[in-house]
């Protein structure tokens, strides 16, 4: 199915969130039995500091949300450009994509969340968080993003 560059962005960006937050909602619910609002409140947190975003309501959960799914279309928007540049990429979703999905990961961790107002201090210390997040990056963020590129791609390349 051959989407137009924006189509696969928006739709990559959708399916990309919500399967994240699905992720974030069972595993830290089943984990920790934080709820759905307080995920997005945490998120909103990047924002607001952590102090503010848990003492804030329904607002600050939306902003939460609106956040989680500009940063998911974020990422699948610069793998889709990447790919228009360096084709590869598109070509094999299934390689490249779960490569991406861990870059993105870390880049997560290491670079954006230490720069948030949660001042994050690196990758998480408890084994089943990390690979929690390490699995979804690659199955339910990466692999989609490359997917949808592939979705984008000229039939030239396809015909390749």
């Amino acid at each position: 199915m051959a989407l137009s560059p924006r189509r696969a962005i928006v739709y990559g960006g959708l399916t990309v969130a919500v399967i994240d937050g699905l992720d974030a909602i069972v595993f830290f619910g089943l984990r920790s039995g934080v709820g759905p609002v307080r995920i997005f409140k945490g998120i909103a947190g990047g924002l607001l500091g952590r102090d503010a975003a848990l003492a804030g309501g329904w607002p600050t959960a939306l902003l939460g949300v609106v956040m989680h799914f500009t940063i998911a279309t974020t990422i699948v928007a610069l793998f889709v450009l990447l790919s228009r540049r360096l084709p590869f990429l598109a070509e094999r979703p299934l390689v490249w994509g779960p490569v991406y999905g861990i870059a993105a990961y870390f880049v997560m961790n290491l670079v954006v969340l230490p720069l948030s107002a949660l001042h994050g201090t690196g990758l998480p210390s408890a084994l089943p968080v990390l690979l929690n997040g390490i699995l979804i990056h690659i199955i339910g963020v990466g692999t989609p993003s490359a997917l949808f590129a592939r979705a984008a791609t000229p039939r030239t390349l396809e015909a390749r």
